[in-house]
């Protein structure tokens, strides 16, 4: 199901990096965030309330470029 709050995002498991496009076109990097995490939101019905519930606000981010 397409999100209203995230455009599309990517994981790399090597660095464990979670990168996030906003449908605002900010472009965020979550860090050490466990790969079953990541599985777990690819499986989530809505996107951006999981990310509001176990992503934002547990993992250090940096923005990237817009």
């Amino acid at each position: 199901m397409p999100s209203t709050v995230i455009r599309n995002f990517d994981y790399d498991p090597a660095e464990r990096r979670l990168d996030i496009q906003f449908v605002t076109g900010r472009r965020y990097s979550y860090h050490d965030v466990p790969a079953r995490i990541v599985a777990a939101m690819r499986a989530a019905r809505s996107k951006g309330q999981f990310f509001n519930a176990r992503i934002r606000d547990h993992f250090a981010f940096t923005r990237t470029h817009d």
